[in-house]
């Protein structure tokens, strides 16, 4: 239970925060968000906001999304012949729409659509009652709503508040909005991993930092900023040379040339054996503690983890394995692994996943965020959109990939932690 509410935890924080970029930009560049959606499946929850836009909990506790008035997967699609239930105002004007059989309106009229326009003209045609003889057309209010089949109300989308009616520069800013929150969230949260931690590593260096009381290097009387000059004759030039020597050895008697202020002494230090046989000697690496460099650490860490995640992408051209990858069960063996060892990790671990996630919608692939901005790019230079036929296929050969690359990835992550 405690693994299944961390990783519930780190997956909807980072989704939610990603979604309220798109959110939040669409809503300056006069888009009509339909819906902002926290979870995925059936809905539990929904509430219509004042700014048109319905808020609602969904059963699975995982992902989100942010349905954009204009974009392909917003389409409510209405035929001639389905029986609709009208709400009209004073001046006789459609302001409620249900195409729910699941909601009964009081006061509703009840048609068999004929012909409809919630785009342009702003219009419903059909046969009040289903009675043929009696064919009414009504005007449609601008800020209507329509009650989808699910139960969800949302506001019909007429094509000045769509997506593709926004100027281009700002559609682009809502496309990157998303990725660029989750870089935000990344700084902040390393940043407070820093500040948790006691400050920032230096590994540059061949100095220890604290010596922890009871352990090999205690015992041997290695004080905190003691330089390391050479193991058993090997020089040490920084903190992985140094600690790569000790895991190596472990019960294993090792001569340490230390520098201590301007004197120089041969200390002997046996290091431990962990549970997996790795060598120990107790001291953790140098920090700087100064408040300018924990701000600092929370941006490089930051761009360490980013210039990582490239690095990564750029093997997979070289040598793919799907090993390199990890979807949602990967997902939740690190936050098992994290929810056992303290806040500080699942805080480090969820900064870790907000720049790979943002990163990674970043990539131009089709549907995803860094797909979408690479046709507004094209536009730009062009001069005017893709058709909106050819932009559909180009986002179902993207989704069809990335269907496909996460079924491989997950079933290759339940073959790796499962059997």
């Amino acid at each position: 239970m405690k693994t299944i509410i961390t990783f519930i935890i780190i997956f909807g924080i980072i989704v939610l925060v990603h979604e309220f970029g798109h959110f939040f930009f669409a809503k300056r560049a006069g888009i009509l968000v339909r819906e902002f959606a926290i979870g995925m499946g059936p809905k539990i929850f929904s509430h219509q906001g004042k700014d048109g836009t319905a808020y609602t909990l969904r059963i699975l506790p995982v992902g989100g999304y942010v349905r954009m008035a204009g974009a392909e997967e917003d389409e409510v699609e209405l035929k001639p012949g389905m029986m609709l239930s009208l709400v009209v105002n004073e001046e006789n004007k459609v302001v409620k729409i249900n195409t729910s059989k699941k909601i009964q309106l009081p006061n509703s009229i009840p048609i068999e659509l004929l012909d409809h326009d919630l785009e342009k003209e702003l219009f419903i045609k059909g046969y009040e009652n289903g009675d043929e003889s009696q064919e009414v057309t009504y005007a449609v209010d601008h800020d209507a709503n329509i009650i989808e089949a699910n139960g969800v109300e949302v506001r019909i989308a007429p094509l000045d508040v769509q997506f593709q009616s926004a100027k281009l520069g700002q559609r682009m800013l809502t496309n990157f909005a998303g990725p660029m929150n989750n870089f935000i969230l990344a700084f902040v949260l390393f940043t407070i991993w820093v500040f948790m931690t006691g400050g920032v590593s230096v590994t540059d260096t061949n100095k220890i930092g604290e010596v922890q009381d009871g352990g090999a290097a205690a015992a041997a009387g290695l004080k905190e900023n003691d330089e390391i000059l050479s193991i058993d004759g090997e020089k040490i030039t920084d903190w992985q040379s140094l600690i790569t020597i000790i895991q190596k050895n472990p019960e294993k008697s090792l001569d340490f040339e230390v520098k201590r202020g301007n004197e120089t002494q041969n200390v002997t230090v046996t290091p431990e054996a962990d549970d997996s046989d790795t060598g120990k000697i107790g001291v953790a690496v140098p920090k700087k503690t100064g408040f300018t460099d924990k701000l600092l650490g929370g941006f490089t860490e930051t761009i360490n983890n980013s210039t990582l995640i490239f690095k990564t992408l750029g093997s997979l051209f070289t040598n793919f394995n799907l090993d390199k990858l990890g979807g949602p069960v990967m997902m939740y063996q690190m936050s098992s692994e994290a929810s056992k060892s303290g806040i500080d990790t699942i805080i480090l671990l969820m900064a870790m996943l907000s720049v790979n996630l943002g990163i990674v919608n970043l990539l131009p692939i089709p549907a995803m965020d860094g797909g979408k901005l690479v046709l507004n790019i094209f536009e730009g230079v062009r001069g005017k959109p893709l058709s909106q036929e050819k932009e559909m296929i180009i986002t179902l050969v993207g989704v069809g990939f990335i269907m496909v690359l996460m079924i491989l990835v997950t079933w290759n992550d339940i073959q790796r932690f499962f059997f």
